[in-house]
């Protein structure tokens, strides 16, 4: 059953006004890595800001100046540039941020409940951040509560009515215990439009505690074209895991009952940190106006999967940003990052 057919989910590659970012702060649990991973901060700060507007979420004043400050020296021209002042639990803002869609030719913000996927950390504060982008003036759209607890990173959506995502997270106990899976999927159509959920049942990472988000899984780069992660050492456990969700792919077919072509992104070799695996997945990249940045993890595959990702965004250019230090924190680009699509943005914000 279609419904609300005038709602739709714009895909990543839909033009946007901004994105938003969560600077690191030392009451995080970035502290002890806080200066390896700032510069990191600056890359992506500095490639975004060339083709359109930046909102960064600070801590407070004081945090504000210290990020003007190094940007300042970096060079980095902050005109479009803009601040949110909100201290966040953490800086994950993919999951906590608004869910932004398109009703009726009206855009509006979806405030999604964020539980700190599955109460596994502390998500009062984040849990504000789409209202307090509304009330200090940034969202040119009005915003909607939703009971059902749903983070960005564990959907991706085709702009046409289709949505990817794993039965691992979504379906989940410590989520929406009280929903079946087909409650689950007449809410994502009513709030999202979405025609038709891709289910994987499998497919995980050693490491990831958001219990099998999709963008380290597998993207969607098109409407036909699903980028994934994969694994060709067969001593290596994410073998049998990914294999059997590359076959799940294989079987999945777009709304003109073709398969998919499917981008296979050969994860690194293992990253460790204090002996714990590291969810290190060249899949979690973010797709910008006019860039797709990629995390690298200074390993062999790292060429050969920004070759694959550039032979795929043939009209953006494929920008490398190393992560080995950012996976410690159980994520990368994608989950650092969210995009505010076309419309969604006050004008006097817009680059």
């Amino acid at each position: 059953m279609i419904l609300h057919k005038k709602t739709i989910l714009p895909a990543e590659w839909a033009p946007q006004d901004a994105i938003l970012l969560c600077w690191p702060h030392e009451s995080m649990d970035w502290e002890p890595i806080l200066a390896q991973v700032e510069p990191v901060f600056d890359q992506i700060a500095a490639a975004i800001t060339g083709s359109e507007s930046l909102i960064i979420i600070a801590h407070d004043r004081q945090h504000q100046s210290a990020i003007s400050q190094r940007l300042n020296l970096k060079g980095l021209n902050q005109k479009s540039i803009h601040w949110l002042l909100h201290p966040n639990n953490d800086t994950w803002c993919r999951d906590f941020g608004p869910i932004i869609i398109s009703r009726n030719n009206q855009t509006i913000a979806l405030d999604f409940q964020f539980n700190g996927w599955g109460n596994k950390f502390e998500f009062d504060a984040d849990n504000q951040l789409t209202a307090e982008l509304k009330k200090q003036q940034l969202l040119n759209c009005d915003v909607e509560a939703v009971s059902l607890v749903l983070e960005a990173g564990s959907i991706e959506s085709d702009g046409e009515g289709t949505l990817l995502t794993t039965e691992k997270c979504l379906l989940s106990a410590s989520r929406n215990p009280l929903l079946n899976k087909q409650q689950i999927e007449n809410q994502l159509n009513t709030q999202l439009g979405c025609e038709r959920i891709l289910w994987l049942k499998n497919g995980q990472l050693e490491g990831d505690d958001t219990d099998s988000h999709i963008d380290n899984l597998a993207r969607f780069c098109s409407s036909d074209t699903i980028a994934y992660a994969s694994c060709d050492d067969y001593n290596d456990p994410h073998y049998q895991w990914l294999k059997l969700m590359e076959a799940e792919l294989k079987q999945f077919r777009t709304t003109n009952n073709l398969p998919y072509e499917l981008i296979a992104l050969s994860i690194p070799k293992p990253l460790y940190d204090d002996g714990q695996r590291l969810a290190a997945s060249y899949v979690n990249f973010l797709i910008t106006n006019r860039l797709v940045l990629v995390p690298t993890f200074n390993d062999p595959n790292d060429e050969i999967n920004l070759d694959k990702l550039q032979s795929v965004f043939t009209d953006r250019k494929v920008i490398a940003i190393p992560c080995s230090d950012i996976v410690k924190q159980s994520g990368a680009i994608h989950c650092l990052t969210m995009q505010l699509p076309a419309n969604s943005l006050k004008d006097k914000l817009r680059n």
